[in-house]
Parts: structure tokens; C-alpha cells; sequence
């Protein structure tokens, strides 16, 4: 199977693909999140495994809007929960003191944002479009820099480890999801499901418009596990919705309160019907 993942070798993406099927895969290293999305659209692999949320950050932003509005061919068949743990690596042993740059990708700066302020508040701070970029980087300058990166890039491009589990939280974790075309998920799994929709609707603006849209699950009992809104980029004021639930789209539940939610709104799509991670 060809995957599409976030590159290059050696980022938490690579690190949460192997724990989560280290076997027959071919991986495809894409240069951004939205290129590994938009790499199962134009049908140049077979799957995308891409992060979507995080217990410290929140959700991946180029993920939600790849999915809502860049494409309308892809659907979330599973998903992988995969702890997230941050080592801060440099080319050469330093001391903190020493360090005068982090280097990052935005999500790994803000997941030890804490550690950062009060460890190295004397460092400048700079993003890098992946923590295995950073980590390439920090390589290459063999300097005074050190990046925020795994510890398999670490070991992948000759670096040594300054500090280890420099993440703000010891159980950081980064949600996962699998991308495919066509949409085909675990037919035979037994476990738990859970459904992604997306939606938003003409009514928006009025009062009580959203609590008409959610009461469609809540008296049905469906629980929610997640909703967030993010802007439809068409002007400030208009927002799409993403929830996700507990039960498959085809439970009668979930299928009638998504009925329900689709007589006040303008569209509702669903993302994907899949296997819950354990």
C-alpha cells in the first residue's frame, strides 16, 4: 500500500505510521500536510495518514480545510492515537545556555511552548514545515541551533539529544487519521465507530440556529465527541461546523438525526464513517 505522510523521513507522522501498521507500506513523503491530503485525491496513492488533532494544540488546520474544502472525493476510514513525545536535538552536545535558535514546526513549538519560555527564553524561536526539516536543518548548520524533533529523526540524521519529554504535558497525544478515496473502511470490525461531518447553513446568523442543529442528535442520543467551527473562507461571520459522534452513519440513530440536521443547513456533509481508535 502507497501512503502519503507528511515528510521528510523521521517526522511524528512516520513515527505514529510505523507504531500504527509497521508493515507492507511504501511511503510517500509529502512536503506539507495539505500535499499528503491532496496525494490520495489526485489518486497518487492509495492512502493518506495525516494528523487532524492534538490534546495540547487542537485540531490541524490544513487537515479540516483540505478535507472541507479542497476536495469533496475523500473520506476518513480510520484513525491512529499516537502519544507524542518531543526531544530537543542539536548537531552537537550543548548546554541550554548555549542554545541561541529553536527551530520547528508550529505545532511541536506550541506543544512545549512552556518548556521554551522558561528554558531557553534567551532563544529565538523559528518554524520549519515539519519537526524532521528542523531536525535536517540543525544537522546541516552544526551550530548553535537545536530543533524540537523525534527521537527517530534524531537518530536518522546524526544528532544527539539534548533533552528528552520536553513536551508541556507528559501525555501529549496526536490523533491520526487514514484518507482514502473511495471511502472503504474495516467492514468486519466489531469495535466502536465513529462518524466525521462537516456542515453549515444559510440560517446560521439567526439566534438559536446551532442548538436547533445539535438538539437533532441530542434527542436521538447521540453523543458528540468533538465540534469546532472554522471559517468558510468567504468573509467574516461564516463558519462551517465539525463534529464528530459516536455509532456508524448507518445506525438508525446517527442516520436520522443527520437527516434531521440537514433540514437547517445549506450542506452537511459527512467526512467518514470508521473504527474508532482503542
Amino acid at each position: 500500500m502507497r501512503v502519503a505522510l507528511l515528510g521528510p523521513p523521521g517526522t511524528f507522522s512516520e513515527e505514529a505510521l510505523l507504531a500504527a501498521r509497521p508493515e507492507d507500506l511504501d511511503a510517500v513523503y509529502a512536503p506539507t500536510v495539505y500535499d499528503a491530503v491532496m496525494a490520495v485525491h489526485h489518486g497518487e496513492v492509495d492512502r493518506s495518514f495525516v494528523p487532524i488533532e492534538n490534546s495540547l494544540e487542537g485540531s490541524v488546520n490544513a487537515t479540516l480545510d483540505a478535507l472541507a474544502v479542497e476536495t469533496r472525493d475523500i473520506r476518513i476510514v480510520g484513525e491512529a492515537v499516537h502519544p507524542v513525545r518531543h526531544c530537543l536535538i542539536a548537531a552537537r552536545h550543548l548546554e541550554l545556555d548555549e542554545v541561541d535558535t529553536v527551530v520547528s514546526h508550529p505545532q511541536a513549538n506550541g506543544q512545549c511552548a512552556r518548556f521554551l519560555r522558561e528554558r531557553l527564553g534567551h532563544a529565538k524561536v523559528l518554524a520549519a514545515p515539519s519537526t524532521s526539516d528542523a531536525v535536517r536543518m540543525v544537522a546541516e548548520a552544526d551550530g548553535t541551533w537545536a530543533a524540537l524533533g523525534t527521537r527517530l529523526a534524531a537518530g536518522l540524521y546524526g544528532c544527539e539529544i539534548l533533552r528528552a519529554g520536553v513536551e508541556d504535558v507528559a501525555d501529549n497525544e496526536t490523533r491520526f487519521v487514514w484518507l482514502a478515496r473511495d471511502g472503504a473502511g474495516e467492514a468486519g470490525w466489531a469495535g466502536p465507530w465513529k462518524t466525521s461531518l462537516v456542515f453549515w447553513g444559510v440560517g446560521s446568523g439567526e439566534p438559536g440556529w446551532l442548538v436547533r442543529c445539535l438538539s437533532e442528535f441530542a434527542f436521538r442520543g447521540v453523543n458528540l465527541t468533538k465540534i469546532e467551527s472554522r471559517p468558510r473562507k468567504q468573509g467574516l461571520g461564516r463558519y462551517m461546523f465539525f463534529v464528530d459522534l459516536e455509532g456508524r452513519d448507518d445506525d438508525r440513530s446517527v442516520a436520522d438525526a443527520v437527516a434531521g440536521l440537514a433540514a437547517h443547513c445549506e450542506e452537511v456533509r459527512a467526512l467518514g464513517s470508521y473504527p474508532a481508535a482503542a
